[in-house]
């Protein structure tokens, strides 16, 4: 005897479903909630309505989240491969005292939705594909390296690569299973691990300490044959960059990863004077943020984000180029030369909100913040 389903699967086909563009606006709706770490939780998304996502393993989305009544937006890699089209994953660190990170670790749960924008960012192997690789990453850096880890692994690519990972201590080592299982499923896949101490693991068996030049030559004897990505900490980024030079490594084949302006300001503060600071003698603007009651002087040709952080002010950011979205701030008076990368979308700044950090004021301002 044969059966009839009275109820037929309405769910569209893989095969129906619209793909998910660069910088388009969606809802995705939390589905798992994965802890990595004791402070780190992997949080997987799918689209509502349905749709597959496209993206390129390395990028990120911009988060638009209400907070306690506050819009706050931040941008997050992702640490998902788009070879599982299906569905999305971002990896998140509980910072101490974060608003979003500790959000995220508290509240979101499986079944509540989201306003994303994305996806977004330069950082990844598909814009300088050619193989041998070197993926250096630290504590929650390694987010956009697993993203290509995983794609390059999925693909079975062949791909020639060493991902050497540093973490506070055995149990600070994030996808610390997976990693272990891609160098042992893949001939081409190598993986190292260096904590700085044993801290809940006195037998760990892997490197100790931090990583330094000679324990890097060490693991990647052909270093000077492979395109080096890096990702981390400021001050992690700094010691890479000014290891591989003092090695005579070709920097034309390195390519990092960094949200964080300000703390790139605080790890290379010579450098961060030259690119934010600049006289406001001899013209200029002044911008008034009217809940903060703060005045500042803004130069010509300076953008509104780096006069505030040329100033010590506080002012939420990440991307510093117009990508991201997260300094959006609604503008009460004044002109502003905008030259963003997607970070905004036109109904928006119909309604007169716009970008610090690459809005360059052509009047005095007066700034919703």
């Amino acid at each position: 005897m044969s059966s009839v389903n009275t109820h037929p699967d309405t769910h569209p086909q893989a095969a129906d479903l619209p793909w998910w563009q660069p910088g388009e606006d969606s809802t995705l709706q939390c589905v798992q909630v994965r802890e990595e770490t004791h402070d780190v939780k992997t949080f997987v998304f799918r689209a509502e309505p349905p749709r597959r996502f496209h993206y390129q393993p390395g990028q990120f989305i911009t988060l638009e989240l209400d907070i306690n009544g506050e819009s706050v937006n931040r941008c997050y890699t992702l640490s998902s491969s788009p070879t599982r089209p299906d569905r999305v994953s971002i990896t998140v660190k509980r910072i101490p005292g974060g608003v979003v990170s500790g959000w995220l670790h508290d509240t979101l749960r499986p079944g509540m939705q989201l306003n994303v924008l994305g996806p977004s960012g330069e950082f990844t192997y598909v814009r300088h594909a050619s193989t041998p690789y070197l993926f250096l990453s630290a504590g929650s850096g390694i987010t956009p390296l697993m993203s290509m880890s995983r794609a390059l692994t999925d693909l079975a690519s062949g791909a020639d690569i060493v991902f050497v990972h540093s973490a506070r201590s055995p149990r600070d080592i994030i996808f610390r299973k997976e990693l272990a299982q891609l160098a042992s499923s893949h001939a081409t896949f190598s993986q190292a691990i260096v904590c700085e101490n044993r801290q809940g693991e006195p037998e760990w068996p892997g490197f100790t300490g931090r990583l330094d030049a000679a324990r890097l030559l060490h693991m990647v004897p052909d270093l000077m044959a492979r395109q080096v990505f890096c990702c981390g900490p400021a001050p992690y980024m700094a010691s890479v960059r000014q290891m591989l030079q003092d090695c005579g490594f070709d920097m034309q084949h390195y390519h990092e990863e960094s949200f964080n302006f300000a703390e790139l300001a605080a790890a290379a503060p010579d450098a961060a004077v030259d690119e934010i600071s600049a006289s406001c003698e001899g013209g200029g603007f002044n911008v008034h943020f009217a809940k903060m009651g703060d005045d500042l002087s803004v130069a010509p040709g300076q953008t509104v984000l780096a006069a505030a952080l040329a100033k010590g002010m506080r002012l939420p950011a990440s991307c510093t180029r117009g990508v991201c979205g997260t300094c959006k701030t609604k503008l009460l008076e004044g002109k502003v030369d905008m030259q963003h990368e997607g970070g905004i979308r036109q109904r928006e700044v119909d309604q007169g909100f716009f970008l610090p950090c690459c809005s360059k004021p052509l009047s005095d301002l007066v700034v919703d913040r």
